[in-house]
């Protein structure tokens, strides 16, 4: 999908953007000169996970962006209260906010141990609100403000918190900040919406998860980059706000319907796993206004 230049000079900061969707949003808006803010854990680089802040800064400066690379942990407040000081001292301000950050344990509750819990939570649902509320001084003063958390659409269907009550509650949370935030914020011309993918995306999280076998049955994460840069290139004025978009269906919107550009494997792009939290992508969103 090519860039249109919509991005162009807007900053956005994002969690999480050292490696897989987060990075791939990053560089998707560096394409259009974008300023991106690398909020994330990893400076030195991971026995098990590739990347680190920044390298993902080189590469983002390299597609024609600028960077700025922040250590972030999005549990602690003060390193968050710095980025985002850093970041407006830097660029101005910021336009956007992709809360990407998450962390993810699909184990029962007798096997979910108190500390996993806590970090689910004070990442998905804490983080995500914690890093909205310090950045919305500033969106209020963008004219291109959004909020776009990498998180499902809402559902009370026992399904899916039966098998892991922990995790579901905690990205969940992500989402009820979705729902509350847009209806506080929705005369102030910021939209807050949701994106999830409608498959599994090729991800290090996935390959823990599942092993590397699992990536024939995945998307690569450039489905999920196009599917976010079409949502933020969105003016906030004319785009939906509240909104739980599914990345293949924001796409054929958009007049995409070459999907099996994205499949990590082309021969297996008929077989490819529904993600979770997902019975029916047909019901969950308004299209956009507008084609990009």
């Amino acid at each position: 999908m090519q860039n249109n230049g919509s991005l162009r000079g807007k900053t956005l900061f994002i969690t999480g953007a050292s490696r897989g969707i987060g990075k791939a949003i990053a560089l998707k808006a560096a394409r259009d000169g974008a300023n991106v803010v690398i909020a994330a854990k990893t400076s030195d680089p991971h026995p098990k996970l590739p990347g680190t802040i920044y390298t993902a800064a080189e590469e983002i400066e390299k597609a024609g962006g600028k960077a700025l690379a922040c250590i972030v942990d999005v549990r602690d407040e003060k390193q968050v209260k710095a980025a985002v000081k850093a970041a407006v001292d830097k660029f101005g301000g910021i336009d956007i906010v992709v809360n990407n950050a998450s962390a993810i344990s699909l184990t029962s509750t007798l096997d979910t141990e108190m500390k996993r819990y806590d970090l689910m939570h004070h990442i998905n649902t804490r983080g995500t609100f914690l890093v909205s509320k310090e950045c919305l001084p500033y969106l209020l003063k963008s004219k291109h403000a959004h909020i776009l958390n990498i998180s499902p659409p809402l559902s009370m269907k026992p399904i899916w918190f039966g098998s892991h009550v922990a995790y579901t509650m905690a990205k969940y949370g992500m989402s009820m900040c979705v729902l509350g935030m847009a209806e506080e914020f929705k005369d102030r011309n910021i939209a807050v919406n949701a994106l999830w993918p409608q498959t599994a995306i090729q991800t290090a999280a996935i390959d823990m998860l599942s092993g590397s076998e699992a990536a024939k049955y995945s998307r690569k994460t450039d489905i999920m980059a196009d599917a976010a840069y079409v949502i933020l290139s969105q003016a906030p004025t004319k785009a939906p706000t509240g909104q739980f978009y599914i990345d293949e269906k924001v796409l054929r919107n958009a007049g995409i319907t070459d999907m099996k550009q994205y499949a990590v494997d082309p021969s297996h792009a008929d077989e490819l796993h529904l993600d979770f939290f997902l019975e029916d992508v047909d019901v969950y969103q308004k299209p956009l206004k507008s084609k990009i």
